[in-house]
């Protein structure tokens, strides 16, 4: 125990062998599976690095490790492309957006993605591109906040984000899903290891002289995995959880993003109205699932009060 009298974990010979060892593993590993990337090194340092800094960084790093696990396993898809298990749907899903969500224009016929496209402005693109910026830092930035606030929460959101992306990530194996840009560029023909694409969201970048979309696609873990829209999901889980700790202003903000990013997925030809739809519905699902587990499932609720007497 530390000198609050909770069940922290000391540096010792011990835990700095575990994370020695840990870290060592991840870049062998990953240097097999997916090859050298200096973003690994990168996160070995930050998480060795706040580690062994102080008792405060330990425990925040120990609690991020949650997300740590979500990004690895992310990572990691990239060495098991889901085209490879199931025949990756392109025209169906294409000519079934049409068909349900389609916008006669001028004669004809086009998907949302095709007449947003058509009928974008310059301003739409700046504020849809800001947006869609912040399906990163939203969550995590809500996370360090409940982290500091309630670390008991900041437990169950970071769970229920994982189960949501764990939801996600089956479908992406079961039903691999072309994005419409793909449809825009390559048409209907499927055409394995195609690098990811900004799309929409270039001319964001075009407009600021900078790579900072591009920089963030090229490092996608497989094309072919617009079905649900995990974008989508996201915001669901942090208006949830607002909405539940009764934070009723950033409850607010997080809606607004919530709706901007959604219309950005379209916008940006990123997404169907199709997988943003799946997307919302994979996170209540997720929710739904995480909250009948903690009812339901007590080694769970006690593996839980067991890491939060370690973050403490």
């Amino acid at each position: 125990m530390d000198s609050t009298g909770q069940n922290s974990v000391a540096v010792n010979a011990k835990s700095v062998l575990v994370v020695t060892l840990l870290s060592i593993a991840y870049l062998i590993i990953s240097y097999f599976l997916i090859g050298y990337n200096s973003s690994e090194l990168v996160l070995v340092a930050i998480f060795n690095s706040l580690f062994y800094l102080s008792g405060i960084t330990r425990k925040f790093i120990l609690a991020f490790s949650i997300f740590i696990v979500y990004w690895i396993i992310f990572d990691y898809m990239k060495a098991f492309p889901n085209y490879h298990y199931t025949s990756v749907h392109i025209a169906d899903l294409y000519n079934f957006e049409k068909h349900i969500f389609g916008i006669h224009d001028h004669g004809k016929l086009l998907t949302p993605n095709e007449y947003l496209r058509i009928h974008g402005t310059t301003f739409i693109d700046v504020v849809a591109g800001l947006f869609y910026l912040c399906w990163i830092p939203v969550p995590l930035g809500f996370a360090a906040f409940l982290f500091f606030k309630n670390k008991r929460q900041f437990l169950y959101f970071s769970l229920t984000f994982v189960l949501v992306n764990l939801l996600g990530f089956v479908i992406y194996y079961t039903y691999p899903a072309a994005p419409p840009w793909y449809v825009q560029y390559y048409g209907f023909h499927f055409t394995p290891l195609t690098a990811g694409n900004v799309a929409g969201l270039a001319k964001f970048d075009a407009y600021f002289h900078a790579g900072i979309f591009k920089s963030i696609y090229t490092k996608g873990s497989n094309v072919f995995a617009a079905m649900p829209s995990l974008h989508s999901s996201y915001p669901v889980i942090v208006l949830y959880y607002g909405i539940k700790n009764r934070y009723k202003v950033a409850s607010i903000f997080f809606a607004i993003v919530m709706l901007g990013i959604w219309f950005t997925a379209v916008y940006a030809s990123h997404h169907y109205v199709l997988d943003v739809l799946a997307g919302i519905t994979t996170a209540v699902l997720g929710i739904s699932l995480f909250n009948l587990l903690m009812a339901k499932v007590k080694w769970m609720q006690t593996s839980i009060d067991k890491y939060e007497q370690v973050i403490l």
